[in-house]
């Protein structure tokens, strides 16, 4: 499709609150981050189990993700599992770690159908040893691909990310490779996970929680925030569309009078 159009056939069942004809291309974020929260909610209120939910939730990323592309959006950061989720239920975390290993390999059709190249926020290191070998395998075959960028955060803390920077620059420091007041903003940026990557332009946060829960709290300092109370296992395209349609009548100061 030609840039700068939006693909009505895939948006073909557009609700009644939706007009296509506000949608402007121009004005799209390049980058959104989301915070997929529901998916156990979602199951309590079917009663069926959490792990349901969160397949559920892999759906709802699938159509993000087909749909970010479908309108052009460059990276999308999606929060998958965070530092502080260890200490949920272990058999649900253990079914957590198996659907991630599971999920790449089974998802890799649509990413590369898809043009998506996976990339991975958090201390995947730390990971079992057979969903790193998944993330990795994933990053390889995806590695040319030019359409999208998902990131997904993975054993990923906000707060952890800037201590690990941090921590790295005071080695180079140590070294004699910098000094203290030599460092800039652009330093500390580049020793992130996201060194290279544009910030959030969209932050979406679904079941309508108002707080960013230890997410890119560097990369957030000016996104704009679309908060939600769909659940994400029921976030569709046209829910998307909503959110870029909020997003686009926003004006974006960054400190300044606009």
């Amino acid at each position: 499709m030609p840039k700068g159009t939006i693909d009505t056939g895939y948006f073909s069942e557009l609700p009644e609150d939706i007009n296509i004809a506000n949608l402007n291309p121009e004005l799209f974020p390049k980058h959104i981050a989301v915070i997929m929260d529901g998916n156990g909610r979602w199951a309590k209120a079917r009663d069926v189990s959490r792990t349901q939910g969160h397949k559920a939730g892999v759906k709802s990323l699938q159509e993000f993700i087909t749909a970010c592309v479908k309108l052009g959006i460059a990276h999308v950061s999606a929060y998958a599992f965070s530092t502080e989720n260890w200490s949920r239920p272990k058999l649900e975390v253990k079914a957590l770690m198996t659907m991630f290993a599971a999920e790449i390999e089974k998802q890799m059709p649509l990413l590369m159908e898809n043009g998506v190249r996976l990339h991975f926020l958090g201390a995947i290191d730390k990971l079992p040893e057979n969903v790193q070998e998944s993330f990795a395998r994933g990053i390889e075959q995806t590695a040319h691909n030019t359409k999208l960028t998902l990131h997904l955060a993975v054993n990923y803390g906000g707060r952890q990310e800037i201590s690990h920077a941090v921590t790295r620059l005071a080695r180079k420091v140590s070294l004699g490779e910098l000094k203290p007041e030599e460092i800039t903003l652009e330093h500390i940026e580049s020793e992130l996970d996201t060194a290279d990557i544009p910030d959030p332009d969209l932050l979406i946060r679904t079941s309508g929680e108002m707080r960013i829960s230890n997410f890119l709290l560097w990369q957030l300092a000016y996104t704009e925030f679309y908060m939600t109370d769909v659940l994400w296992p029921d976030f569709t395209r046209y829910d998307l569309l909503r959110a870029l349609l909020s997003y686009q009548k926003r004006e974006r100061r960054f400190g300044g009078l606009g």
